[in-house]
């Protein structure tokens, strides 16, 4: 069982040895159900495996699908909608830890839906370093390509408005990000 929207979740993500990645100290559970989670934040702290922290500048709408090996960080800037899709693990939920794997490709979506695939050097040299198995190697091949025509198809977050009407409920139903 999810916890209800409105819940504050963690979200952590980890490389493929078990390392630490980098975690999300808040995000607003929005909507679940048993294909998607999606949630929403505003200037939170994000801790980096070398312990730097920072904050995220502007609102962003976060898709995990169930079993997806992909997942979407919509940032609502003032030019526009930037996606960050993260290639990784389907997500896994316990209480309010949500964690993931993180591949290392990500696929970066501008306001016109052209896009860019990035990592591609950190995605060999972890694969050789950390013996990312085939199978896993293939996934996140097509992990890559699945994105890529989901925006084609502008479908998921890439629809049109879904992102807008997403962000209108988080804001009805988020608590204190502080």
């Amino acid at each position: 069982m999810s916890p209800a929207p409105g819940t504050t979740i963690r979200i952590e993500s980890f490389k493929h040895d078990h390392s630490f990645h980098r975690s999300w100290d808040k995000t607003t559970l929005i909507h679940t159900s048993d294909a998607v989670l999606i949630g929403g934040n505003d200037r939170v702290k994000v801790t980096e495996s070398d312990g730097r922290e920072w904050r995220t500048r502007e609102p962003a709408i976060c898709t995990f699908g169930r079993g997806q090996w992909f997942n979407t960080i919509a940032m609502i800037r003032d030019d526009g909608i930037y996606y960050y899709c993260n290639i990784g693990s389907p997500f896994s939920l316990k209480g309010n830890l949500l964690s993931y794997i993180d591949y290392d490709l990500d696929v970066k979506v501008y306001p016109d839906l052209t896009y860019s695939i990035l990592d591609e050097e950190e995605f060999a040299l972890h694969s050789r370093q950390m013996n990312y198995p085939p199978q896993v190697t293939e996934r996140v091949r097509q992990a890559v390509q699945e994105v890529i025509d989901w925006v084609q198809a502008r479908r998921g977050p890439f629809q049109n408005g879904f992102v807008e009407r997403w962000y209108e409920r988080y804001l009805l139903v988020r608590v204190d990000e502080g």
